[in-house]
């Protein structure tokens, strides 16, 4: 699997690195469109095809460092793979790098709650996604994908869901309605992104499930569906969080590229780069 971005062998070294890119090529719980195990090894490609000077910013972020670290391999089973990924999130924040995990499907971020929630006892966790995924348990594991909010919610009850627009009946219980911020409600708010962030606390971790985004904007996800958010909408509200708090993490997950349009695949890494480009635009970051 190679580097995100084709930048130089010191501009990728973990140990000067600000940035971890970790890769979660997992796909054991998916109940849809397989592939999103192939989601990182894409993502990762398209990288190679992205401009690294950023207009909106004016910045070059690769100058920080971005590291790509070994993928996670653990597949025997969704909780080993949850707990591989907390011990390799707690090591890339022991080394004071921001982390940035990319999937796979969406259990792949109960592991970076756990390390992150250990880290921040007053943790925030932002989830941008189509699907509310608060399920207790679903198919036998409460680490399957329809369950990871559920899990999030054990560590934290400052959660946030942000362009929701299909749940089911027996998630309702986990659902805080004053929290979630449901996608044809967003269409006719225009102070919605301010309102999101106002719910935040100081540390906020993001979790961006790619089918947040309309399916005319990204198609190649598990579980595409209609009447999703813009990339301009998604940025707004990323620009905002960064510029109001303290993000302390980042996953992006669900990418179930098509070999026969890259489209989705280079959305996914330009985001992952355009929200770093942010991030350290800010003058008083500091990770």
């Amino acid at each position: 699997m190679r580097a995100f971005g084709d930048f130089t062998p010191e501009q990728i070294a973990y140990d000067t690195a600000e940035v971890a890119i970790l890769p979660v090529p997992y796909d054991g719980t998916s109940t849809w469109i397989k592939g999103a195990d192939r989601g990182p090894e894409a993502l990762l490609d398209a990288s190679f095809n992205l401009e690294f000077y950023d207009i909106e910013t004016g910045t070059e972020v690769y100058k920080r460092g971005i590291a790509t670290l070994d993928p996670v391999l653990e597949d025997s089973s969704p909780e080993a793979m949850a707990d591989e990924v907390e011990r390799r999130m707690e090591r890339i924040l022991t080394d004071g790098k921001f982390p940035v995990l990319i999937g796979g499907e969406h259990s792949v971020s109960i592991g970076a709650f756990r390390a992150v929630a250990r880290r921040y006892p007053n943790l925030s966790i932002l989830q941008l996604d189509a699907h509310s995924d608060m399920r207790d348990e679903y198919e036998g594991s409460a680490c399957n994908h329809a369950c990871v909010m559920a899990r999030a919610k054990e560590l934290t009850p400052h959660i946030t869901q942000v362009g929701i627009r299909s749940t089911a009946r027996e998630e309702l219980h986990n659902i805080d309605s004053k929290r979630t911020f449901y996608a044809h409600r967003i269409a006719e708010d225009d102070e919605w992104v301010e309102r999101v962030s106002a719910q935040l606390g100081d540390e906020v971790y993001i979790t961006i499930d790619l089918d947040v985004f309309d399916p005319a904007y990204l198609p190649s996800t598990g579980t595409p569906e209609p009447g999703g958010l813009s990339y301009r909408e998604v940025m707004a509200l990323l620009r905002r969080v960064i510029r109001k708090h303290r993000v302390v993490g980042l996953d992006v997950v669900e990418l179930c590229p098509n070999p026969a349009s890259k489209a989705s695949d280079f959305l996914a890494a330009k985001l992952i780069y355009q929200f770093l480009s942010e991030l350290y635009a800010k003058p008083e970051t500091t990770l």
